[in-house]
């Protein structure tokens, strides 16, 4: 499988550390041509030095802020404006445990983790149906499990809990439910969704939680390398290409989200509201 991927291009967000460096790292040593999207150029560097070194090849970088919607815009022209197909779109960058508001008026973590990415998706959507079997992988999470629902007020509203942890879950949700619709909206055009729960691992997701919070939730943590299997399998693995619009655990085996994660309406009506946010 050492150079399965090449000739395929493949934009993955949040590749400066943990899950999205290493599945970047190991996607290019398969051959695969790479655009990393991240939110610093300064730490993208040494990313791009490290892939250069073991492939020959230096990934391209584009600067891009999930928080605001204007970078996203930026972000998705840049890419556009290399006049690429694009084979694969993994949509890893991602936050939690963090309070605040974004940029662009959502909370923090669905601002960045649902919003940021709905947005850089539909943008890039119609280079990646011209690749003709493409597939967009999203990382969610089992903390998904935790959301009861999407509360439309709150998600417009700045972190209403201490720890964030909460509003992690509902962005977490979003990810799936989008993933969920992208999957029927695509149907028939050779391109497959993916939503994935990566295991419970020790990366800069938590950086900002407060102790001894952090020091609970990392003590029993995957590394990133073994976190990126399901990104990978996702991505690249030809035993789930004519699968879509599923979720996969940390063992990259197909597992079965939340009820209300497979709720159709609920999923219809997010992607309604999110596509008018954006818009506005």
């Amino acid at each position: 499988m050492a150079h399965d991927l090449a000739g395929k291009n493949v934009v993955i967000t949040g590749a400066t550390s943990g899950i999205g460096r290493v599945t970047a790292g190991e996607l290019a040593k398969r051959g695969a041509r790479l655009i990393l999207a991240n939110r610093s150029l300064e730490k993208s560097a040494p990313v791009v030095a490290e892939i250069l070194h073991a492939t020959g090849t230096a990934p391209e970088v584009v600067r891009l802020d999930l928080g605001d919607l204007a970078s996203v815009r930026s972000a998705a022209s840049e890419i556009l404006a290399k006049d690429l197909p694009i084979h694969i779109l993994i949509n890893n960058a991602g936050l939690g445990g963090q309070r605040g508001f974004t940029k662009s008026g959502f909370e923090l973590a669905f601002g960045t983790n649902h919003v940021g990415h709905f947005l850089l998706t539909t943008l890039l959507l119609d280079r990646i149906k011209a690749a003709k079997t493409a597939r967009i992988v999203t990382v969610a999470s089992k903390l998904h499990e935790r959301a009861r629902g999407l509360d439309w007020t709150a998600v417009r509203q700045p972190t209403r809990s201490f720890t964030g942890v909460g509003e992690y879950g509902v962005s977490k949700l979003a990810n799936i439910l989008f993933s969920n619709e992208l999957a029927r909206q695509l149907e028939g055009t050779g391109v497959t969704t993916y939503s994935l729960h990566p295991g419970g691992v020790a990366t800069e997701v938590y950086r900002k939680l407060p102790q001894p919070l952090r020091w609970f939730y990392l003590r029993r943590m995957l590394t990133p390398l073994e976190g990126s299997r399901a990104s990978l399998r996702c991505a690249a693995d030809p035993a789930v290409a004519n699968q879509t619009g599923r979720y996969y655990g940390a063992s990259g085996n197909e597992h079965q989200p939340s009820e209300l994660a497979t709720n159709l309406a609920l999923a219809r009506e997010l992607w309604r509201r999110t596509a008018e946010w954006v818009a506005a």
